[in-house]
């Protein structure tokens, strides 16, 4: 906040700023009747009842037009988050952190923020993930927070060290951070910056754990007094909160420290606020439709030499399948017309799947997830100068929008889009709940969204998996080549 004007009280809301303001320049600017002249020439003359105070004055009235302006804003905090935000900041003041595990589109995002101005933060960071940088900076400057935030993303972190000490980090999508048994870069960054600021801690999160419960470990370990600091690292946290197995990978057995038990999310809970669509009111029903698209005849030749022969030899390029893992990956590819070379280069065979897309929701303002980048450059083939992959393009024109699933799933929404179209689905059961969401608000009543997979493709075994919340693995592939 500038220095020419005050700051925000820690619980006031921008009206009761400016009620507070007005009573201090009621106070600075009173005047009074003193006597000025000799003799005949004397007269009671108005004045500053307080001199020298003409700064202060100063300050007091851009206070009172700052404020104003920030008392007149539209937004209005629902009944669900005014109460979240009242039981955050009790929680955060208390205990220095706090995990607001709310469901996507439940408004995570401008609760922290009242969270952080409510308890009298000065300076704040926000970190997310890239795409997501300009909805934030939006969320701030529609909430006119008392909190000055910078917003920036993961791999920026090393850049804000030096320029500021942060009295509160937001972390979005903190499940991110998750990584085990070793600590991911992420993870170690922001356990680095809150051990030289020491400051409070908001983590964000629709799904905080959401392949094992041990993936809560290495989000909170860098924050004092977290639940878990007892422990030096993981692994001694895993002694006492992990049903530790074996499982063979390659022909040896290694440990295996995904049975994270239930009483690690039990500790968790006094730090933790939960919150759920049902729960804000939600009643949107998301319609999902299969559209299978023929691909070209050169394709599915080439698919049916790589199952047979386990690799394909071009003049200059080679098509290579040696194990389960690279079978699957190269045939995800074919299935969507695109293919990663043993060289590593890569190219678009067949156009088939991004031109029914084109013509199938012409004339729609439609968001595309994609997810290998060939496909990209096969809808960009397509769709010419009709799509962006720039959100604020997206928002600001009638053009669709193309995004990497994993990137896209998260911290972003697509509300002004007409339908989510998949031109490829991930194996990983996360990325299909949280992308097919993000058309979700609580004032939309219906999703549409399609699914695009090569007719006989393995796209079909995917999605069988990942509806049942599990990830599509070789287990699966093998039981269905």
């Amino acid at each position: 906040m500038s220095k020419d004007i005050i700051d925000m009280l820690p619980g006031y809301t921008g009206q009761e700023m400016l009620s507070y303001c007005e009573r201090l320049y009621g106070i600075i600017s009173q005047k009074k009747d003193v006597l000025s002249g000799r003799g005949k020439n004397k007269s009671l003359v108005s004045v500053p009842k307080y001199r020298g105070e003409e700064e202060t004055l100063e300050r007091i009235i851009n206070s009172c037009k700052y404020y104003k302006e920030m008392s007149e804003n539209p937004f209005q905090f629902r009944d669900y988050q005014k109460d979240i935000i009242d039981r955050g900041s009790v929680i955060l003041s208390s205990k220095r952190f706090l995990y607001l595990a709310m469901e996507v589109r439940t408004g995570k995002t401008l609760t922290s923020l009242g969270i952080s101005s409510k308890i009298g933060a000065k300076v704040g960071l926000f970190v997310t993930k890239k795409k997501a940088i300009s909805s934030i900076e939006e969320d701030i400057k529609t909430l006119g927070s008392g909190t000055k935030f910078t917003v920036v993303n993961y791999e920026s972190l090393h850049l804000v060290c030096d320029t500021a000490k942060w009295d509160v980090i937001i972390l979005d999508e903190a499940h991110s951070l998750g990584a085990f048994p070793k600590p991911n870069n992420r993870a170690r960054d922001v356990r680095d910056l809150i051990r030289r600021d020491k400051p409070y801690v908001i983590l964000l999160s629709g799904t905080p754990t959401p392949e094992s419960y041990s993936q809560m470990y290495h989000q909170v370990y860098g924050i004092p007094g977290n639940p878990f600091a007892e422990f030096a690292n993981f692994y001694r946290f895993a002694d006492k909160y992990v049903s530790l197995k074996q499982k063979k990978v390659n022909g040896m057995f290694i440990n295996d420290y995904s049975g994270g038990k239930e009483s690690i999310i039990e500790a968790m809970r006094p730090y933790t606020i939960n919150y759920t669509q049902s729960e804000a009111g939600f009643v949107v029903k998301t319609k999902e439709t299969i559209l299978s698209v023929p691909l070209k005849p050169s394709t599915y030749e080439l698919i049916a030499k790589l199952k047979r022969d386990l690799v394909v030899e071009g003049k200059s390029e080679v098509i290579l399948a040696d194990t389960p893992v690279k079978l699957m990956m190269k045939l995800h590819q074919l299935c969507s017309g695109t293919i990663k070379f043993e060289s590593e280069n890569s190219m678009v065979l067949d156009l088939s799947k991004a031109e029914f897309i084109h013509n199938r929701f012409k004339g729609k303002k439609i968001g595309i997830f994609y997810k290998f980048k060939e496909e990209l450059n096969a809808l960009k083939q397509v769709f010419k100068d009709s799509l962006t992959t720039d959100l604020s393009e997206f928002e600001d024109s009638d053009k669709s929008i193309a995004l990497q699933i994993v990137s896209g799933r998260e911290g972003i929404s697509l509300r002004q889009a007409d339908c989510l179209v998949y031109y490829n689905i991930d194996f990983s059961a996360t990325s299909y709940w949280q992308s097919r969401d993000r058309m979700t608000t609580k004032d939309r009543l219906e999703n549409d969204v399609y699914w695009v997979f090569s007719e006989g493709g393995i796209e079909h075994d995917i999605y069988k998996a990942v509806i049942k919340k599990k990830d599509y693995t070789v287990k699966h592939f093998k039981k269905t080549i």
